[in-house]
């Protein structure tokens, strides 16, 4: 989701700024700064941003200021006058309120001077201007973050290969684990038998039920299953961010049951293992649109 691009533009008298960033968010949010009186770009730079982003914080800013050519180019005594008197009056209203003003700084009453003249309605080019160069923003934009997509799905799909090896790892550690298991019960249960009048056929169920009990074959199934599914949203393309936020959730639900259910220090340390590649590729997932 995230991503950002800038344009410069320039007609006679003005010079222009477009600048384009976005971060991550869970729904698309899409904030315009526009110069006063070019509220008429709004709807259309709506628009097109959201036909090509569908999830983060999208802020547009537009920074416009007026040139001077050559001949042209010093400095208006009239207008740093009334760029002075206006700055006069602000800081007496100020001041009469308690609100002492910082002197402002030669560049700062320079700048006062440029938007002023800059946002006078009748000399600005033609809104389909601005519209053109917003669309070439918008189409270095977006090449930025099909870029970025490209690295990041190479990325994912290195933590993805990393979380199908731990269940693999796993699933083997079950199987010794259950062997152990195995060996164990029978000989817990020879003792127990030799050693009361316990009812051999009741003693072998409760045994049998603890075994299902920690049988995580079923967590296993479900994690490659996952795994999976992963690798076909990597490969699906469009806006697959939100499918993949929930599958991470599966992922992560499936990797705590198999720890809880572990009841063995090698099929333990896998399974956090698991989990730590598991945090490892949802954080990743954040940035996926």
């Amino acid at each position: 989701m995230t991503g950002y691009a800038t344009r410069e533009g320039a007609a006679p008298g003005f010079a222009w700024t477009w600048e384009i960033r976005s971060v991550n968010a869970r729904g698309l949010d899409i904030r315009l700064r526009l110069p006063e009186g070019f509220g008429a770009l709004e709807a259309d730079l709506r628009k097109r941003v959201a036909a090509w982003a569908a999830r983060g914080s999208v802020n547009v800013t537009l920074r416009l200021s007026r040139v001077q050519d050559g001949a042209a180019s010093g400095v208006d005594p009239a207008a740093i006058a009334a760029a002075l008197d206006a700055l006069t009056q602000v800081r007496a209203a100020a001041e009469a309120r308690g609100l002492p003003m910082a002197p402002p700084s030669p560049a700062e009453i320079l700048n006062l001077r440029a938007l002023a003249e800059a946002t006078a309605p009748d000399e600005l080019p033609g809104m389909e201007v601005f519209l053109a160069d917003a669309e070439a923003l918008l189409d270095a934009f977006v090449a930025m973050r099909q870029a970025e997509g490209a690295a990041l799905q190479a990325v994912l799909s290195d933590q993805i290969d990393r979380v199908a090896d731990l269940t693999g790892a796993a699933r083997t550690a079950a199987a010794e684990r259950s062997n152990r298991q195995a060996d164990a019960f029978r000989e817990n249960l020879q003792t127990l038998i030799e050693a009361t009048d316990i009812d051999e056929a009741r003693l072998a169920q409760e045994l049998a039920l603890l075994a299902v009990k920690s049988d995580v074959m079923e967590e296993l199934d479900r994690l490659d299953a996952h795994v999976a599914a992963a690798r076909e949203l990597l490969t699906q393309g469009g806006a697959v961010g939100r499918k993949f936020d929930f599958l991470m959730q599966e992922f992560n639900r499936e990797a705590n049951t198999l720890c809880s259910k572990s009841q063995d220090a090698g099929l333990t340390a896998i399974g956090l293992d698991l989990k730590l590649a598991i945090d490892q590729t949802r954080e990743q997932v954040q940035n996926v649109e």
